[in-house]
């Protein structure tokens, strides 16, 4: 995490000195503006440590609380998702590249959701576990993979169709949040408010057909 960061604040610097970053392991950095970068060297550490292959970089570039750019990295499979705000979502792999487009899954019945669960679990209330219970009864199926970056990216990708979790830091989220919104989804936070980056977020995303039904779900159980 550390050296990875290390080597993206610095390229940052050199480019953009008047931006502010917000990188999970060093913190704040610079001066804050109307630019911030949110970085995410490594999401899915436990995943790394553990030789588990699922695992991410993650950069956005926000304008005071929305997005304006994200780039999700995937280095085992090689995959690049990038997003611009008002340019759509894309996918490079190699030399293609294409258009990310969500699902268009209408029921509960026919959805594949991904979910997290927060650190706090062994002593919050709050820690996923009625939520999940309540959809896995109504959906085709659940997965937690451990990255809520690589999450947003496979909604927007239609990999998935819908994403919730409590808890999240910011730079969890920042990058894969365009990818979805520019694919044509719908994201917004779990008490229904727009979205709009905090450092701490509970939030929903989905393709934008099951999202009403996704968050009367976990509002009903939270």
């Amino acid at each position: 995490d550390t050296a990875a960061e290390a080597i993206i604040l610095e390229r940052l610097r050199t480019a953009f000195p008047d931006h502010y970053v917000i990188a999970e392991e060093s913190g704040h950095n610079g001066t804050q503006g109307l630019y911030t970068w949110y970085i995410d060297p490594l999401d899915g550490t436990n995943n790394f440590a553990h030789g588990f292959p699922v695992f991410c970089v993650s950069l956005a570039l926000y304008e005071g609380d929305q997005p304006l750019l994200g780039v999700i990295y995937d280095p085992l499979r090689e995959e690049c998702f990038t997003a611009v705000r008002g340019a759509g979502a894309f996918l490079q792999r190699g030399e293609r590249q294409t258009r990310l487009q969500v699902s268009k899954t209408t029921e509960m019945v026919d959805a594949m959701l991904a979910t997290g669960f927060p650190y706090d679990r062994h002593t919050s209330d709050l820690d996923n576990l009625a939520q999940t219970a309540v959809f896995l009864k109504r959906i085709q199926g659940l997965r937690r993979a451990g990255s809520a970056a690589l999450d947003l990216a496979y909604v927007a990708a239609g990999r998935l169709d819908g994403y919730w979790e409590f808890k999240l830091h910011s730079w969890d989220v920042a990058a894969g949040v365009l990818l979805v919104q520019e694919a044509g989804g719908q994201v917004e936070l779990i008490d229904g408010s727009p979205f709009a980056i905090a450092p701490k977020l509970s939030l929903v995303a989905s393709n934008g057909r099951i999202q009403h039904t996704m968050r009367d779900i976990l509002q009903a159980t939270s």
